[in-house]
């Protein structure tokens, strides 16, 4: 794990950037002390960010490739235990030779490696949403840098097609000459200065 430490997370296969990021995010699932805490996507609690990271996966995955993973808590009862049974069972599939000749269909993304597709919508949802983990419930909210970087600079031509598809709400302004991490949070529809209600 320490080699993978040094390296950026762009660097990274599917299964290992996937293990780093998942394990960033389990930090902050084990530092939450209120699952009902305000996060930063309106209307949702720091429960919902993980109740979205467990939810959507399985459909997309079951619908795309024929894939089933298997059943961990409820989110809404046990968010912890269900990250930890979740984020297990995706590194396991990761993990797995027999994912590599895998593919996934999708009507709007046509056939895509099932690992990279894991890779590209997944593992950078969870992410982007470790900011609104850490955010809801105060705790380190620093994404690396080169990986909001090279985000941006992926998602910013497809601006209007990421608007248009209701994942991200509008964009918020952030300063001329942001950091990459502040610029990606505006971007997705946050504002980086939000803090939670008292």
């Amino acid at each position: 794990m320490e080699g993978l430490r040094r390296m950026s997370l762009a660097e990274l296969s599917p299964a290992d950037r996937h293990r780093r990021i998942a394990t960033d995010f389990t930090a902050r699932v084990e530092g939450t002390k209120d699952w009902d805490a305000p996060a930063p996507v309106a209307g949702w609690t720091a429960r919902d960010v993980v109740r979205h990271l467990v939810e959507w996966l399985p459909g997309f995955l079951s619908s795309g490739a024929a894939v089933t993973l298997p059943q961990g808590p409820n989110a809404g009862t046990d968010p912890a235990g269900a990250w930890h049974a979740h984020a297990t069972a995706v590194q396991e599939l990761l993990d797995d030779p027999g994912t590599a000749g895998r593919t996934l269909s999708n009507p709007h993304l046509g056939e895509i490696p099932l690992d990279q597709a894991i890779d590209r919508f997944y593992t950078t949802d969870v992410f982007m949403h470790t900011w609104d983990l850490a955010r809801a419930t105060g705790q380190d909210e620093r994404l690396e840098p080169a990986l909001c970087a090279d985000l941006m600079s992926g998602m910013e031509p497809m601006d209007e097609m990421l608007r248009a598809s209701g994942q991200f709400g509008p964009a918020v302004p952030v300063p001329a000459g942001a950091d990459p991490q502040t610029r990606l949070i505006g971007f997705i529809g946050r504002d980086p200065n939000w803090s939670a209600p008292h």
